[in-house]
């Protein structure tokens, strides 16, 4: 089964990028499941390379590297 997450908001500022990285990664975690991550407007910026985080917070270019080790296509 395939699913489909379509990421449309900033990755910072509020929780709905990193919550859908979240469900994205629960998801692929499972058996005999494709995900496919579609990037697009504001979330484009969950995929800037060499984020500078601070410690404890959550850095959506890792949460995106982690999805694509795990086989998820990302596209944007």
């Amino acid at each position: 089964m395939t699913t489909l997450f379509v990421l449309n908001e900033s990755p910072y500022g509020n929780e709905r990028s990193y919550n859908g990285l979240r469900h994205a990664m629960a998801v692929a975690k499972q058996p005999d499941q494709e995900v496919q991550v579609y990037i697009l407007g504001d979330a484009a910026g969950c995929a800037v390379k060499g984020q500078k985080t601070p410690d404890g917070y959550y850095n959506t270019e890792r949460m995106l590297k982690g999805l694509i080790q795990k086989g998820a296509t990302v596209v944007s």
